[in-house]
């Protein structure tokens, strides 16, 4: 799945991003390592994985959308 990175706290290396719909959806610092970034700058595009369902849903990585 696809998002935009909203905010991201570095010391805490966790953070928001924006679903396609505008929805608003956390992450934590284990869903940020994950990922392997570094660094993530609001704005940019990011792909996440989630497991769970609606409310109960959480981000498990994040990292940056490559073509």
């Amino acid at each position: 799945m696809q998002a935009t990175a909203y905010t991201y706290d570095p010391q805490t290396r966790s953070g928001q991003v924006l679903l396609d719909d505008g929805t608003p959806v956390p992450f934590d610092a284990a869903a940020f390592d994950a990922g392997g970034l570094l660094l993530l700058r609001p704005g940019q595009r990011v792909r996440i994985e989630t497991e769970g369902e609606g409310d109960a849903a959480r981000i498990t990585l994040v990292t940056l959308q490559t073509l």
